[in-house]
């Protein structure tokens, strides 16, 4: 287990980005979502597997799965999970 914390930056805020996070975060498995920040800014959290982390941090920059609106940066860290 382990905690991915990243904070995405660009347009998406107003474009379903929290809504795709939550359901992608279903899709492998994991436990997250997403919250606007008043920068403009999501702040995406998620719990699970290694792994899945890995391919929710690449969505998250390539913009996989569909993902909604434009990325500019995700600023990211990854901690052991705390179960």
């Amino acid at each position: 287990m382990a905690t991915l914390r990243a904070t995405v930056t660009g347009h998406v805020q107003g474009v379903g980005f929290r809504w795709w996070v939550a359901r992608r975060c279903e899709q492998l498995g994991l436990q997250g979502r997403g919250v606007n920040q008043a920068d403009g800014s999501v702040q995406v959290t998620a719990d699970g597997d290694p792994a899945a982390l890995e391919e929710l941090l690449a969505d998250l920059r390539g913009g996989g799965a569909g993902r909604p609106g434009v990325v500019d940066a995700v600023d990211v860290s990854v901690e052991p999970g705390r179960g």
